[in-house]
C-alpha cells in the first residue's frame, strides 16, 4: 500500500505540475456516462465536453457535444463508466495523512495482534521519541473491556505511546506517556473527558475524549515539513479513491495556511470545504475577514465551523438521554452545558458561518436541535444551512425537527455497518429505531450529505454507497441487511455523495453533477455502477480522477 501511495503521489505531482499549460476544449467520446441533473433525474451521456478552464461545455450525445466544441481534442473512453467526482461531506484530511504515516491498528483482530504490531513498529522506528497510531477497536477484538497501559508496556515501556481508538474519541497510553503527562490517581477528569480508572483509582491508560489532551499537550508539535508530508499522503489517497471534493471537519490555522499555499501553487488536487475547529483563538484569527467562500477557482473554502456536543458510541462517550443498555451506570458525556453550547453556536452564526455540530447520542442531538431552534431565527442564519454531523442515534420524536428547523443531517453510511456489532447492545431495541435512520430522514424530505468520517472509516466512497444500499458489510453480512428498512436506493446513495453533499457545502451550482457551467470534476471507474449487483459495489475501482478538467490520478 505504501508503494502504491508513493506512485500515486508522484503521478499527482507530475500531472499538477503541468496545470499552467493551457489546452483547447476537450471532448470525452464513447463514455458510459451517468450524472444527475437539477431535477434529480439520472441522465446518461456518451460524450462530455469541457473548456480549457475546466468547466463543462456540453453533455449528451456524440453529435450534440461535438457541435458545441468543434475544435476540441478528443479522448476515447472506450465505453468506460464516467461519473461526477464524488464528494465526502465529512472527513479529516490531515488525520488521514497522519494515519498513513503512523501505526495503523485498524486491521488487528485481537489484542495480541495489536501488541505485536506496536512492538514491530517501535523496532522499525527507533528514532521516534513518541510513538503514535490509530485504529484499535476493543469490540472487534471481542475483549469485553478496554485495553490497559500495563498491556501496552509489555510491547514498549521505554518510550511514550498514544494510540487513538478507531473513532478518535479514546486514547490508549502506556505508563511512560501517563507519567510524562503527570496523570496520577489524583488528576481530575477534564471537562468533556474521562480518565478511566481501576478499582484503586489509578489510571488504566484509557483516556476518553478531552482527557486525551492531557497527553497530547506534552507531545512535540508537528513541524511544517511533517505536515506537508502528511497532506501529500492524504491528497494522493483521496484522489486514488475517486473523491474530488471533501468537507474537512476541523481546520486550524496551520491547516489553513497549507491549504492556501497548495491551492496557490496548483498542488491541491481535491477541493476542500473547510470547517474551522471551534470558536477559540484559531477562529478569531481565521474569521477576521468573515467566511472564505471561494478561493483559487473554488479549490478551497472556509465558511463553516465544527463543534462537538458529545463523544462516540464505541467508547460510550456519546451522550444518551437514558443510561446505556449495556452499562446502566453511564449516560456518556455532554461536552458543554446547554448555555455554553448555545453561546458557542451563536458566536459562529453571527459571524456568518455555517455551524456543523458533531452529535452521536440522542441527548447530544437533542441539545443541538434545541440550540438551533433557539438561535436560527434570532440570528437570521437559516440560509447558512446549519448541519448536525453524524446524527447517529436520534430520538424518534426528534427526527422531524431536522426538517422543521432546517438542519442538514450529515451522515456516514459505513458507520452503520461498522457499528452494527455493538450499537444495539449500547442503546437497546427501542432506541435503535432512530439510529442510522436514513430512510426516515429521506422520507420526510431531508437532504442527507454523505461522507465517511475518514480516517475513522476508509475514505473509499464506494464502501459508503455499498453500505447505504445494502446495509451489509463487505462480507455480505447480515444476509438480509441490518435494519434493511432504512436502506437507500442506489440513486439516493449516489445523490448523497454528489448533489446533496455539494448542497451541504453551498456548492450545488458548481459541483455535484456534470452540467454546463459546472466544474469538470469526474471519475472513470472499472464497473458500471448502475447495472452491477449491489453486493459488489464496494469492489468498484477508480481508473482515473479529474478535477477541473485535469487528471490528478490514474491507476497504474
Amino acid at each position: 500500500m505504501r508503494l502504491a501511495l508513493l506512485h500515486s503521489s508522484l503521478f499527482v505531482l507530475a500531472s499538477m505540475g503541468a496545470l499552467g499549460a493551457a489546452h483547447a476544449d476537450t471532448v470525452l467520446d464513447r463514455a458510459n456516462g451517468y450524472t444527475l441533473n437539477s431535477k434529480n433525474e439520472l441522465v446518461r451521456f456518451a460524450s462530455l465536453a469541457f473548456d480549457d478552464k475546466g468547466k463543462v461545455i456540453a453533455v449528451g450525445s456524440a453529435a450534440a457535444v461535438a457541435a458545441k466544441a468543434p475544435k476540441a481534442r478528443h479522448i476515447d473512453m472506450q465505453g468506460r463508466t464516467v461519473l461526477p467526482g464524488l464528494i465526502d461531506a465529512h472527513g479529516h484530511v490531515f488525520g488521514l495523512g497522519e494515519m498513513l504515516t503512523q501505526l495503523d491498528l485498524s486491521t488487528t483482530a485481537t489484542l495480541a495482534d495489536a501488541l505485536k504490531a506496536v512492538s514491530a513498529y517501535a523496532g522499525a522506528n527507533p528514532k521516534q521519541l513518541w510513538l503514535r497510531g490509530r485504529g484499535w477497536n476493543q469490540e472487534i477484538w471481542k475483549l469485553g473491556r478496554f485495553p490497559t497501559a500495563a498491556e501496552l508496556d509489555g510491547a514498549v515501556a521505554d518510550r511514550p505511546i498514544l494510540l487513538e481508538r478507531v473513532d478518535g474519541h479514546a486514547g490508549w497510553a502506556n505508563s511512560r506517556a501517563l507519567q510524562l503527562a503527570g496523570i496520577t490517581s489524583t488528576t481530575p477528569d477534564p471537562a468533556g473527558g474521562k480518565i478511566m480508572r481501576d478499582a484503586a483509582g489509578n489510571a488504566t491508560g484509557i483516556l476518553i475524549d478531552a482527557a486525551q489532551s492531557l497527553v497530547q499537550k506534552v507531545m512535540p508539535d508537528q513541524t511544517e515539513a511533517q505536515a506537508r508530508v502528511v497532506l501529500d499522503r492524504a491528497l494522493a489517497e483521496i484522489a486514488r479513491v475517486g473523491i474530488t471534493s471533501v468537507h474537512d471537519a476541523g481546520v486550524d490555522s496551520g491547516n489553513d495556511r497549507l491549504y492556501r499555499d497548495y491551492a496557490d501553487s496548483g498542488k491541491l488536487t481535491v477541493r476542500v470545504y473547510g470547517m474551522i475547529g471551534g470558536v477559540e483563538q484559531d477562529f478569531d484569527r481565521l474569521a477576521a475577514n468573515g467566511p472564505l467562500k471561494n478561493y483559487a477557482s473554488d479549490m478551497y473554502a472556509l465558511r463553516a465551523v465544527k463543534l462537538y456536543s458529545d463523544g462516540a458510541l464505541g467508547s460510550r462517550g456519546a451522550a444518551l438521554i437514558a443510561p446505556y443498555s449495556d452499562e446502566p451506570s453511564s449516560r456518556g458525556l455532554l461536552f458543554s452545558s446547554a448555555a455554553a453550547m448555545r453561546a458557542t453556536m451563536e458566536k459562529a452564526m453571527k459571524k456568518g458561518y455555517q455551524v456543523n455540530v458533531h452529535a452521536i447520542g440522542d441527548a447530544g442531538n437533542r441539545q443541538i436541535l434545541d440550540g438551533y431552534k433557539a438561535l436560527v431565527t434570532s440570528t437570521a442564519s437559516a440560509g447558512q444551512r446549519h448541519r448536525i454531523e453524524h446524527a447517529q442515534v436520534v430520538a424518534l420524536g426528534d427526527i422531524a425537527r431536522f426538517k422543521s428547523i432546517g438542519i442538514i443531517p450529515s451522515m456516514q453510511p459505513t458507520h452503520a455497518t461498522s457499528d452494527m456489532n455493538m450499537a444495539e447492545q449500547r442503546v437497546g431495541a427501542e432506541r435503535i429505531k432512530g439510529a442510522y435512520a436514513w430512510r426516515t430522514f429521506l422520507k420526510q424530505g431531508s437532504r442527507i450529505a454523505c461522507g465517511s468520517d475518514f480516517p475513522v472509516e476508509s475514505p473509499n466512497p464506494f464502501f459508503g454507497i455499498h453500505a447505504a444500499v445494502t446495509r451489509q458489510d463487505a462480507q455480505g453480512k447480515p444476509a438480509a441487511g441490518w435494519y434493511a428498512g432504512q436502506a437507500m436506493t442506489l440513486k439516493e446513495a449516489f445523490r448523497c455523495f454528489t448533489l446533496d453533499a455539494a448542497y451541504a457545502g453551498h456548492q450545488e451550482d458548481t459541483l455535484g453533477s456534470l452540467e454546463p457551467g459546472k466544474w469538470a470534476d469526474f471519475i472513470v471507474i472499472d464497473q458500471d455502477l448502475f447495472t452491477m449487483p449491489a453486493s459488489a459495489i464496494h469492489k468498484t475501482g477508480v481508473l482515473e480522477t479529474w478535477v477541473a478538467g485535469r487528471k490528478v490520478y490514474q491507476r497504474k
